[in-house]
């Protein structure tokens, strides 16, 4: 009977595959960017604006919002919060503050209870940073 190799070649193969996308190495999911503009309009459009040029509603306009600094919409009347936060959206923090926007800025004055779903939220993301 001959020696089996522990680990055929596959199976490695498939042990680093697991582990990069468990470490966020390799995206396991591909955002759905017409799946994030109807959460978009499910769930921000009452309040925010993508539209050109750039508009505030009840909310900031979210018109290039990833890579912007936080409380940055001349015009919009940003809650104190907000204002001392001092972040920039990046998707990243984008995805924490739409999960629990309340854990990442207490105290604003935002309505919105958070998005649980990770794959809308993704979805979501891809969306509004095509809204340059």
């Amino acid at each position: 009977m001959q020696n089996q190799p522990l680990l055929t070649s596959k199976k490695v193969f498939l042990a680093v595959v697991i582990g990069c996308i468990s470490l966020g190495v390799i995206n396991a999911y591909a955002a759905d960017v017409n799946a994030g503009a109807d959460s978009f309009d499910a769930n921000c459009a009452e309040c925010h604006s993508i539209a050109k040029p750039l508009k505030n509603k009840k909310g900031p306009g979210l018109l290039g919002v990833v890579g912007r600094q936080s409380a940055a919409n001349a015009g919009f009347d940003y809650s104190d919060a907000m204002k001392a936060a001092n972040l920039t959206w990046t998707e990243d923090k984008l995805d924490a503050y739409i999960t629990n926007p309340k854990a990442v800025v207490p105290n604003d004055k935002m309505k919105f209870k958070g998005l649980a779903n990770a794959a809308e939220r993704a979805d979501l993301i891809a969306f509004l940073a095509q809204q340059k």
